[in-house]
């Protein structure tokens, strides 16, 4: 079973900077396919960025596209989050997530192994 631990959160204004991680333990990193996933007081858990098991394939969704980039590190077992240009609207907790088969997915209920999550907040 993989333990994955974020860190990285914090408290910016808008317009600022963020770089998450995710490490992980407990399995061969290099096996699975991770993602980020984000969720806001009163909302739905929802999808950010998700990254295959060798990092050539990545994609993030559409409110983040271009101002965000997923990418990982097999060497150190991490996958990280740059967030850029940050908003209001991109306040929440931000979870990793990992899953034993390769491929990415958007769906959060393909993802068997969580972190505890790491508190993003923009201010305006």
């Amino acid at each position: 079973q993989a333990q994955l631990v974020e860190s990285g959160g914090g408290l910016v204004q808008a317009g600022d900077s963020l770089r998450l991680s995710c490490t992980a333990s407990g399995r061969t990193f290099s096996n699975y396919a991770m993602g980020w996933f984000r969720q806001a007081p009163g909302k739905e858990r929802e999808f950010v960025a998700a990254i295959n098991w060798s990092g050539n394939i990545a994609y993030s969704a559409d409110s983040v596209k271009g101002r965000c980039t997923i990418s990982r590190d097999n060497t150190k077992n991490t996958m990280y989050l740059q967030m850029n240009s940050l908003k209001p609207e991109d306040t929440a907790v931000y979870y990793c997530a990992a899953r034993e088969i390769g491929v990415t997915s958007r769906a959060p209920a393909q993802y068997p192994y969580w972190g505890q999550g790491t508190q993003v907040t923009v201010s305006s």
